[in-house]
């Protein structure tokens, strides 16, 4: 189990703005590639953003592009996250609490839960390679202050 890891990321501004911030893109462990998830929003590369979800599990790309369409900024903040291993496979529960900026100021804070899959990389002889994928995830609106908010991976 890993502490408990904040991760604020102050990201986005307007289109013309959120291409000096920095390109995240990094698939080495469900918390990056989570990060690198809201580095994509941020910046507006929403096909980005969408290519970390597993290509079977993934949400319809216009509806993904039009969730964020007046998304000016998130802060995402993320849990300790919860690692089983089963028949060659990694999974991952990362619990988030991300807060959101409207185009028009408006804050909403949002907790969640991703579920992320690595097949073992040693195991893996055929093309293409799978690196982590998002297999799901899901984001409640909360009440709760961005700064104490946090998702809960729990199986119901």
């Amino acid at each position: 189990m890993r502490p408990l890891l904040a991760l604020c990321l102050a990201l986005a501004a307007p289109p013309a703005l959120a291409q000096s911030d920095q390109y995240i893109d990094d698939r080495s462990s469900p918390e990056r590639v989570v990060t690198s998830l809201y580095n994509a929003i941020a910046r507006h590369e929403y096909l980005r953003g969408w290519s970390y979800f597993k290509p079977d599990t993934a949400p319809p790309l216009d509806q993904f592009i039009a969730g964020y369409a007046e998304t000016n900024t998130v802060a995402l903040r993320i849990g300790e996250v919860q690692t089983e291993g089963a028949a060659g496979s990694i999974h991952a529960s990362v619990p988030v609490a991300l807060k959101a900026t409207a185009t028009d100021g408006s804050e909403t804070v949002f907790a969640g839960c991703y579920r992320l899959t690595q097949v073992q990389p040693a195991a893996q002889e055929e093309p293409p390679f799978r690196p982590i994928q998002i297999d799901e995830g899901s984001l409640e609106e909360t009440d709760q202050p961005f700064d104490s908010a946090m998702g809960s991976c729990e199986v119901p």
